[in-house]
């Protein structure tokens, strides 16, 4: 299993049980892939460096996970189709 960070910028014109909705189902897409020990760290509210979808601010979300190599792909080919997420980044995490 590997370790990996999914980086989330949700609409911050969203109410907050709103965007608590929307991290709690992306939890449970990275849940469903088998992944463990998963965490949700908020990074705060934040200017983007440019407008999208019609927004100038965002909310940032990180969330931890271990998981097998085939499920950051299964993940965003969800989160691609996901209402009020302006963008995703999985990445994998060195070994430290």
């Amino acid at each position: 299993m590997n370790k990996y960070e999914l980086a989330l910028v949700v609409n911050a014109k969203l109410e907050d049980e709103a965007k608590n909705a929307v991290v709690d189902s992306v939890k449970d897409m990275v849940a469903n892939t088998g992944a463990q020990n998963i965490e949700v760290v908020d990074g705060g509210r934040r200017k983007l460096a440019y407008e999208i979808q019609d927004a100038t601010e965002g909310n940032y979300y990180f969330i931890k996970f271990e998981a097998e190599p085939k499920a950051p792909a299964d993940i965003e080919q969800r989160i691609r189709i996901k209402d009020n997420v302006l963008r995703f980044l999985c990445v994998r995490q060195d070994e430290e």
